[in-house]
């Protein structure tokens, strides 16, 4: 697999424009394969007393203890119901395992790279850079976002804590 750079703003590594894409709300959000660790069924989390609302727990994967971050909370959507379809997408931040509820992740998708567009400015901002693009793909929109961003340096490192 050729690794290159992208053209998204901050140069995220992308491979083969391919996109783990999840659902938050009825809102669909890509992330590059290349960042996803696995994606589980959701599994019982155990609430961590005093964290960030946004920090929905921790789970046991394999015998790995997980951080879970619940992005509908992170990035103030409504927050929809934990149902079949929810799942729960592991990623490597700082050599930890750093996992993200979302409402559903179903799919694997190429995105050309002429489909791929910087993020508008106003939805891009200092405090978004985790938003890497904005992908069109079979008519629809696709917020294309760096998990390794959501959180700060500061809160990843207080999320590895929790383990």
């Amino acid at each position: 697999m050729t690794l290159r750079r992208s053209r998204f703003r901050g140069g995220s590594i992308i491979s083969d424009n391919q996109f783990v894409i999840f659902m938050l709300g009825n809102e669909k959000y890509g992330v590059d394969i290349l960042n996803v660790a696995t994606i589980s069924e959701y599994l019982e989390i155990t609430k961590v007393p005093d964290a960030p609302t946004y920090i929905e727990g921790i789970i046991n994967l394999r015998g790995d203890i997980i951080p879970v971050v619940n992005l509908e909370k992170r990035f103030n959507i409504p927050v929809k119901e934990i149902d079949s379809e929810s799942r729960i997408i592991i990623i490597k931040i700082q050599e930890s395992h750093i996992g993200f509820l979302v409402d559903e992740a179903s799919q694997v998708i190429r995105i050309d790279e002429e489909s791929i567009d910087e993020a508008p400015e106003i939805i891009r901002g200092k405090d978004h850079d985790y938003i890497a693009g904005v992908g069109k793909y079979e008519g629809q929109i696709i917020i294309l976002l760096d998990l390794e961003k959501v959180l700060g340096e500061d809160e990843a490192a207080e999320i590895i804590k929790l383990k």
